[in-house]
């Protein structure tokens, strides 16, 4: 039988690697490897051929190696952004709270760039929580910062020596300042007032040197919370709302109201009406005001005082110290330039003061004679505090007291515009 006619199932089985492998399938597979254009046109072209002649992904690496021989494998790079999608660190994702403890860690000048990124970082750069105390000191045209600083919630707020123009508030709700020093600042009463009018809180205030007005004290007084007053310097306003103003801060622990433009009538109005809660008072700078039977006054509804200073007060005289021995808690009195107290009635002042433990005469004693009382009271201080301290914001420093020159009643505040 010819092997044309022999049945299918005899015919010998057609090896790849024989050399039995037909011509056509030979010629094919170098026709392929020659151009994959004829190659993968034929019907008996390998699945070899086809991934050969695939093209590779833009990103993608063939690696081979001896691990891996015979095989192939491919590496995918993913793309950036979704990456970063899937990786969950986008700042989108991050709740208010964690932004808003972030931002609290920023300077001032940050934190108002951070604001112009978006709205909601802009909403989180105004959270009250980031405007709790800030400090604007010798700033210029600060009104409309101040305006949306009071608008925000500030408690403390710092800003002396600084020019403020007029304020345009839309509302009158009432603002949350409880401490504010704006000592020698730039600033009329009626801009003064728009500001006082809308304090509640007030604690510790400090308008060292400004002009003020009745109605700037009638305001003051709506601050039933004082502990800490400083009025020193100022001027423009009555007797009458003085009085008033003293009955109402019935907690007032300092004040602070020498050299000011006072009349006789002013000087009454404030030692009959403070409260018995006054444990430091400097009520200097009143020379033809000040009489003994105002200190009578004063040490009588004030006995609990432990630093009074009425220096500068040429009506007072050596009669004045029994009044003054009545305060038993008194470890800080100052009598500077009292010209009408003699040196010679200090030599027993240990024995009528025994608990005293500074005493300022600057002016009244010779240096010579500074150094005999010194000798005689071991246990005094004299001529050791040349700068009043009573409620002031930040006092000048001494020889045993130092402050920050930033500070503000014994604290920094968090946010500082530095120039």
């Amino acid at each position: 039988m010819s092997q044309e006619s022999r049945p299918l199932q005899e015919l010998p089985c057609v090896s790849v690697q024989g050399s039995m492998w037909p011509q056509t399938l030979r010629s094919s597979k170098r026709k392929a490897h020659g151009c994959p254009g004829e190659g993968l046109g034929t019907e008996s072209t390998p699945s070899e051929l086809i991934q050969q002649w695939s093209p590779l992904h833009k990103h993608q690496r063939v690696c081979k190696g001896k691990e891996n021989e015979g095989s192939q494998f491919v590496l995918a790079r993913r793309s950036r952004r979704r990456k970063e999608a899937l990786s969950g660190l986008s700042w989108d994702h991050l709740p208010d709270e964690l932004l808003l403890r972030i931002l609290f860690y920023l300077p001032l000048q940050d934190l108002l760039r951070m604001a112009v990124v978006c709205k909601r970082w802009h909403r989180l750069v105004f959270d009250e929580s980031l405007w709790h105390s800030v400090d604007l000191e010798g700033l210029a045209h600060i009104g409309p910062a101040l305006e949306q600083l009071l608008t925000a919630g500030v408690q403390r707020l710092r800003c002396p020596r600084s020019f403020i123009e007029e304020l345009q508030f839309t509302d009158t709700s009432a603002v949350r300042v409880v401490q504010m020093d704006l000592s020698s600042c730039t600033i009329t009463p009626s801009t003064l007032e728009n500001i006082v009018c809308r304090c509640r809180m007030l604690e510790c205030l400090s308008l060292e040197g400004l002009q003020l007005s009745d109605h700037i004290i009638h305001s003051l007084a709506k601050n039933p919370n004082m502990l800490q007053l400083n009025l020193s310097g100022c001027s423009g306003f009555s007797a009458s709302p003085l009085g008033e103003m003293f009955r109402s801060f019935s907690r007032m622990e300092q004040l602070n109201i020498s050299w000011c433009d006072f009349s006789s009538d002013h000087v009454k109005e404030v030692s009959s009406n403070l409260h018995s809660s006054v444990t430091h008072l400097n009520f200097s700078g009143y020379r033809q005001n000040l009489t003994l039977e105002d200190v009578k006054v004063l040490v009588a509804r004030c006995p609990n005082i432990e630093i009074l200073d009425l220096s500068d007060s040429a009506l007072l005289m050596a009669d004045s110290f029994p009044v003054l021995a009545q305060l038993k808690n008194l470890l800080h009195l100052s009598l500077s330039r009292c010209y009408q107290i003699h040196p010679a009635a200090l030599a027993d002042f240990s024995e009528k003061f025994p608990a005293l433990r500074v005493l300022d005469v600057f002016g009244l004693v010779q240096e010579s004679h500074v150094r005999s009382l010194k000798k005689g009271m071991p246990h005094m201080s004299i001529n050791s505090r040349p700068f009043s301290t009573v409620a002031r914001p930040t006092p000048a420093p001494c020889d045993r007291l130092v402050y920050s020159e930033c500070a503000m009643w014994n604290g920094r505040c968090r946010l500082r515009f530095k120039l």
